[in-house]
């Protein structure tokens, strides 16, 4: 249709190479109700007659509640391919008028603005839900002590709560990141034309209000041109696929038989073909494998736009799918993470008796020593050498005689600490002391919890207020530009 130039119909091979039709199912929806505005606004300046427009809406309307009549055969894009089926529909004379003072230049970005939108309002609220999941999951098990790990090796004692909100801290900065793409994005490149605008005196305010944008994308060739606003969010998916990732393989780590902290439940589990024993943790593996493909889609859109001349260029095409493609997978990544976290079983008994056992208390002993005026170099020595003897007899610390604690602090040359009374510390360290003693700001004491869990909801609910009020905006202003349609059409 749109061969006014080149003569005869496209070769076969290159109108299939070129063709963006099977990935543009997802826009057409946008594209109708983009058509539907700058059709309203075009009868508004005096360029389509009120006939014309009823014609052209019926046509559209149609499309809308019957996508499968678009005849996509031989259309290099879903945009021609709608234009085609208008002007079979409403005629040359009215559906010839459509396109007046657009391109598919501003038209394709105006549609993927309008559907990243909407995805990023799903997915911020799916992320708050999964945020929601993490805090409650906290504020249960605030007294699930566990080993925390550097180097996948025992650390410190923490709280199975304090692990919850680090990753719910973790999400929120991934949630303001992904959050604040949506006033770049939400902004109209509508009537900016091909590159340089129109001698034809449209409103592109008039357009952007009826589809809900917060303003113009002014400059028409940075709106024709620019995809930045895309790989910004598509950098955000893959910060927040690489935090869902790491949380994924904690799960998967503790949710084994040598360690037996978590269990997943039967709905979030896999099976083997031949070992009847096996309940694998399939969704948490594919999260890690998520993580990987949106981080390539990320490149793959870098590599697109690098080097790219001014005005649209046909390599932007194929940044469409890698968006809309990482987005998707994001969406149903967070959904999948929350139903695992919500039904997640933690084993607090078990988690207890690995930490009771463990030699992670061993900077606790430090700092007491510190607190009685030993410096901490040598309270780091003496413990050392503790744990040292105690890993040789394969026993807890406070299982240690004092004849051997003496031992280790003549291995540690520090004859000036009693071994009474390192002995004492020693056996009055239990995992819950341990935990209890723990003073600054974001620890896993159990006032840090409660006020960390306190200001996650806080947080939680403005995320919520945020969302909610950016759908609401978007969607009242499309019941008004459909309520303008259906006055036209029935008229």
């Amino acid at each position: 249709m749109y061969r006014s130039r080149p003569k005869g119909r496209m070769d076969d091979d290159v109108l299939a190479f070129l063709s963006s039709t099977k990935h543009d199912q997802s826009i057409l929806y946008y594209d109708i109700v983009g058509s539907e505005a700058h059709s309203v606004m075009l009868h508004e300046i005096g360029i389509i007659s009120r006939q014309e427009l009823k014609k052209i809406l019926a046509a559209l309307e149609a499309a809308k509640k019957n996508p499968g009549l678009i005849d996509t055969e031989g259309a290099e894009d879903i945009h021609e391919a709608l234009e085609a089926f208008v002007i079979k529909q409403a005629g040359i004379d009215a559906g010839g008028k459509m396109h007046t003072a657009r391109s598919r230049n501003d038209q394709v970005v105006l549609d993927i603005r309008m559907k990243v939108r909407d995805d990023i309002n799903e997915l911020c609220t799916a992320l708050a839900d999964l945020i929601d999941s993490l805090v409650k999951k906290a504020e249960k098990n605030k007294d699930a002590i566990m080993p925390l790990y550097t180097h996948l090796q025992q650390g410190q004692l923490g709280t199975f709560s304090h692990v919850m909100l680090a990753y719910a801290d973790a999400l929120c900065r991934d949630f303001e990141r992904i959050y604040n793409t949506f006033g770049r994005i939400n902004q109209s490149p509508l009537g900016s034309c091909a590159i340089a605008g129109t001698s034809i005196g449209i409103d592109r305010k008039r357009t952007a209000t009826l589809l809900g944008f917060d303003g113009l994308m002014l400059n028409s060739l940075d709106a024709t041109t620019s995809r930045d606003s895309f790989v910004e969010y598509v950098a955000a998916l893959a910060i927040l696929a690489s935090t869902l990732a790491r949380m994924a393989e904690d799960l998967i780590i503790w949710s084994t038989q040598e360690f037996g902290f978590v269990e997943l439940d039967d709905r979030y589990s896999s099976t083997s073909s031949a070992m009847p024993q096996k309940k694998n943790p399939d969704p948490l593996e594919l999260t890690r494998a998520k993580a990987a493909i949106i981080a390539g889609r990320l490149a793959s859109m870098l590599g697109m736009v690098k080097g790219l001349p001014s005005g649209y260029s046909r390599d932007l095409q194929d940044i469409k799918p890698q968006l809309l493609e990482a987005s998707a997978t994001a969406t149903s990544t967070v959904k999948v993470t929350n139903g695992v976290i919500s039904t997640l079983t933690v084993k607090k008994k078990k988690m207890l008796d690995t930490s009771a056992k463990s030699y992670a208390i061993s900077l606790d002993i430090a700092e007491q020593l510190v607190a009685k005026g030993v410096p901490f170099r040598s309270a780091h020595k003496v413990v050392g050498a503790l744990v040292s003897r105690a890993a040789e007899k394969d026993i807890p610390l406070a299982a240690l005689e004092t004849k051997e604690i003496s031992f280790a602090l003549e291995q540690a040359k520090q004859n000036g600490i009693k071994p009474d009374e390192l002995a004492k510390i020693v056996k009055e360290m239990t995992p819950e002391k341990s935990i209890e003693s723990r003073r600054s700001a974001g620890s896993p004491n159990p006032k840090e919890q409660d006020e960390m869990i306190k200001t996650a909801k806080s947080r939680l609910a403005g995320y919520r207020e945020g969302t909610q009020k950016r759908t609401k905006y978007v969607k009242d202003s499309l019941d008004i530009l459909a309520k303008t349609v259906a006055r036209y059409v029935q008229a």
